[in-house]
Order: structure tokens, then sequence, then C-alpha cells
């Protein structure tokens, strides 16, 4: 089975890219979303938050305290690292066991930080969706009803989508102006 890892920066149209795989036939694994079902469902990793962090890092309802992480988190960046060692294995873990169990020749995993986190090992064919940061900027200021510093400050937390791209075996423009679906469809054929 061939594995897609696609990445991009915040508001580059990853998971647009990735809705349009799904509607071709292949699953896709969104890193972000089950990293935080694993957050909460993981013993592994509440044990290894909780001992780094400590016991109120989950609140007595189970539910991780994500502004209480995000603060400890963000202001140390060794921390974040350690934060990270214990996710990234699980999350990886948890890609592997879901990839088992399909029985299609193509699936991908979506990852903002697939070379960051590793990830990208995981994928035989690394995509990059591109679009220039004011347009990222933009996107994320509506969808998120972000201020433009804070979305500013997430963005410069993240690799560029130039060095993203660097590493990648394609690049999919999502600017606005390019066809967004025949750019997957010469993508899919390529690597089919």
């Amino acid at each position: 089975m061939t594995t897609i890892g696609i990445t991009g920066g915040i508001g580059s149209g990853k998971s647009m890219v990735s809705a349009l795989l799904r509607v071709y036939g292949v699953p896709v694994y969104d890193a972000d979303h089950e990293s935080k079902r694993l957050l909460v469902t993981s013993p592994t990793i509440r044990r290894g938050l909780t001992a780094l962090l400590g016991p109120e890092i989950y609140r007595p309802d189970g539910t991780l305290d994500r502004a209480r992480m995000a603060a400890l988190i963000f202001a140390d960046a060794d921390l974040l690292a350690r934060v990270n060692a214990i996710i990234h294995p699980a999350v990886g873990d948890d890609f592997d066991a879901w990839r088992e169990r399909l029985t299609v020749p193509l699936c991908a995993m979506e990852s903002a930080i697939l070379f960051e986190s590793g990830f990208d090992r995981r994928a035989d064919v690394r995509l990059t969706v591109y679009a220039p940061e004011a347009i990222r900027l933009q996107r994320v200021m509506a969808r998120d009803g972000a201020a433009e510093a804070d979305v500013h400050r997430r963005m410069q937390s993240q690799w560029t989508d130039e060095r993203k791209a660097a590493l990648s075996d394609a690049v999919i423009t999502n600017d606005g102006l390019s066809a967004l679906i025949p750019q997957v469809e010469v993508f899919l054929n390529r690597w089919l």
C-alpha cells in the first residue's frame, strides 16, 4: 500500500485536499483530529502527561485541560519537545494500526507537522499543499475568528511551506486561482 503524507502550513488547504482525496476513495487519517482523541483515550499518553505536567493536567471528568497545557508548553520549548515525545509515538502507532486495517492500494495521513513530528518517515510520498502567506492569513482569520497577530504567531511556530515543499515529492498550489481538483487528479494519476 502506498502512503501519502499531506502537509502544509495553517490555512494552506490541507483539509480541502484531504476531502478531495476521500472523494476519490482514498482513506485519510487526520493526525490532528486523532491526536486530540488520543490525548483523552490513550492510557500511555495520559500517564506520560500526568507524570510530566502533573495530575491537574486532566480535569476530574477526564478531559484534558488544554488551556493549562498550552500555557505550560508554549512558554517552554524543552517542555514542548518532551510533550511531543509522548504524543507523537502514540499517534504514529495509532496510524500504523489504522493503516493495517485497510485493504486499499492508497491511503494518506494529513499532518500540519508531518516533517517536524517524523511522520514523514511513514509516508512513501510527501505532498505539500501550498498557499501564499497573505491568503493563509486571511483564511485562518475568517475561519477561526482570530486576530492577525495571533495567526502570525501560530504561523511562526510552524515550518514554512517553502521548507516543507523542498522536502516533498509533490506540491499542490491552493491560492484561489489555481484549480485544485485537476491538481489532485494529476497527483493521483502519478502516484496510483
